[in-house]
């Protein structure tokens, strides 16, 4: 049983980023609740605030800032209020390494690292 959530997570996490690499070619954002909405085989049963939802996007996140190319996960955004993304986009940021010091500044330079690489492919 292990081995399938395991393969379930893998699956889920590769569609969530292939969700995020076409938004971020077309230089948009996407909510929370798009997101989990566009995922076709949501096995895990992913909500709009699901810890577990976070916890991927993080996983996708760190990969792809390893890869440099950026914090993919920096498109998905509130869909009310500030329209920005959660607190925990935030605290992994500044765990690798980006300065959060202003959180707007912050978000803006990874959003424009993120478009830019993905929108010249």
């Amino acid at each position: 049983m292990i081995g399938q959530q395991q393969n379930n997570w893998d699956n889920t996490k590769d569609e969530i980023k292939e969700i995020l690499i076409k938004k971020a070619k077309l230089k948009s954002m996407i909510t929370y609740t798009e997101l989990v909405n566009e995922i076709k085989n949501n096995t895990l049963n992913l909500q709009p605030h699901d810890v577990r939802l976070f916890t991927l996007l993080g996983e996708i996140s760190e990969n792809e800032v390893e890869s440099g190319r950026g914090m993919i996960s920096v498109i998905v955004v509130h869909k009310h209020g500030d329209q920005q993304p959660g607190k925990g986009f935030f605290e992994l940021a500044d765990k690798l390494g980006r300065d959060t010091s202003d959180i707007l500044e912050c978000w803006v330079k990874e959003f424009k690292k993120v478009f830019d690489y993905w929108s010249s492919i």
